[in-house]
């Protein structure tokens, strides 16, 4: 029985846009009493594999939290996997607000001890003993009462790029600082004032608000469904918003737009940009904001020292990073001397520029292609790169497309290349092809065949 994933992130992408079937992107959490995390696991990945169902879930015996990406047309057989147990009967799921059908590459569903880290051991604290929900209307009027204190409880890099207005925004990497410090900040108004909070979907909020009531506080609200629901209503129930920029998520999108307005910087030059980026080199991966220019400019890079990396040799990289966490381990969250224009804990409120008209997220790819391999190398002088061959064939007149974050989309077609030094018409997996590019190529970047 299968239980867990067979094929890489590249190798999923083209299969999904090979499909051309409209993908969901969602979410949802439940806190439960769950006797046996690992067999609810089992049971999942085997019931949402068969469904098509990628995504990143955490299973504990405090609960389910899920972020995940489905077919639309599975969608009520997805719901009907969740109607057999009875904390996930009817339960919300938050659509996101733009749909994305690479927002999640894999089926990944890990038991962890809780399924949102809180630093906590009291047994006498009940994280079902929560605090009122209020939709979207009813967060617009408590925010206008002057005996409102709103708290934002997620991270520095989310509440960055955007926030509610007027509210505070702790400058913590993680949600379990934020609970003694807003504990601490807020000991003289247990009684006086309304304790309203938020975050992306609602799960650190239900425990964030359980928290506070055992702690004393008498007026506890959270916004339900996060902001991912409230910029859901607003658009049905033609509300104002009181939120101001991006909402940053954890899935390949790293942000969906609520307004239009931008609040954050570049992190390299200071020009108005809300985009987050992973450094490129694969020995940092530091989460900061990066602008087109800087990306072009700075091959994906947070610093002149990354840069000088991803341009070595692969086996230079790799001698680098021998004996240390790289790659998808490593999450640094946007905290570095390197970044001039990063901002964070008190935030402005207001505008620094305006986000251009995005086209439409969902929005299919039309070149039908298949993944050949990867870059290895670019000689400047020379304008030649060289490819690895890792799946199929590249023979002489091929329709080429080299694609990546920083080249964006180039095709060409390939009328001559060389193999072991050798001009030949044929190249075989395992093959290291060199050819004439006019652009300069990235390490992160891949080439396709286009097919028809």
């Amino acid at each position: 029985m299968q239980l867990y994933n067979t094929l890489s992130a590249e190798e999923r992408a083209i299969m999904i846009d090979d499909a051309g079937k409209q993908r969901l992107t969602l979410s949802f959490y439940a806190y439960a009493k769950i006797q046996d995390p690992k067999k609810f696991r089992d049971d999942l990945f085997v019931a949402w594999n068969k469904l098509d169902a990628l995504g990143r879930i955490y299973v504990a015996t405090e609960g389910i939290n899920a972020q995940m990406s489905i077919p639309e047309e599975n969608l009520e057989a997805f719901r009907a996997t969740l109607e057999i147990y009875d904390f996930t009967k009817g339960i919300r799921l938050n659509e996101a607000v733009e749909h994305d059908d690479h927002s999640f590459l894999k089926l990944t569903i890990k038991v962890r001890d809780k399924i949102v880290a809180d630093g906590l051991n009291d047994e006498t604290f009940d994280v079902t003993n929560i605090g009122v929900h209020l939709k979207a209307k009813e967060f617009n009027e408590i925010l206008d009462d002057p005996n409102t204190i709103v708290v934002d409880f997620r991270n520095h890099y989310e509440s960055e790029v955007g926030h509610f207005k007027g509210a505070i925004t702790p400058d913590v990497e993680t949600f379990r600082e934020s609970l003694p410090i807003i504990n601490e900040q807020l000991q003289n108004h247990k009684e006086d004032k309304n304790l309203v909070m938020y975050c992306t979907g609602g799960i650190r909020c239900e425990k964030a608000s359980a928290y506070f009531k055992h702690q004393g506080f008498k007026n506890v609200y959270q916004l339900e469904g996060g902001i991912i629901n409230y910029a859901k209503q607003l658009k049905e129930e033609g509300l104002e918003s009181k939120f101001i920029g991006k909402n940053f998520v954890f899935d390949n999108r790293l942000g969906e737009r609520i307004t239009e307005d931008i609040i954050s910087q570049c992190h390299q030059c200071g020009k108005p940009c809300d985009n987050h980026t992973n450094c490129e080199n694969d020995g940092c991966h530091l989460l900061f904001i990066q602008c087109d220019e800087c990306k072009s400019a700075m091959q994906n890079c947070c610093s002149a020292e990354c840069l000088e990396v991803v341009n070595m040799p692969l086996v230079d990289q790799v001698r680098l990073r021998a004996g240390k966490q790289v790659g998808n381990k490593v999450f640094r969250k946007g905290k570095s001397d390197n970044l001039k224009f990063k901002h964070s804990g008190e935030l402005p409120n207001v505008a620094l520029g305006a986000a251009e008209k995005a086209l439409d997220i969902r929005q299919k790819v039309k070149i039908k292609k298949v993944l050949l391999g990867k870059a290895e190398h670019y000689y400047v002088k020379a304008q030649v790169g060289q490819f690895t061959v890792e799946n199929n064939e590249l023979n002489s007149g091929d329709k080429i497309l080299i694609s990546g974050p920083t080249t964006g989309e180039q095709e060409m077609i390939l009328e001559k290349f060389i193999v072991d030094g050798t001009e030949t018409q044929i190249a075989k997996i395992g093959d290291k092809v060199t050819f004439e590019v006019p652009f300069r190529i990235r390490l992160s970047d891949k080439i396709y065949k286009i097919l028809g």
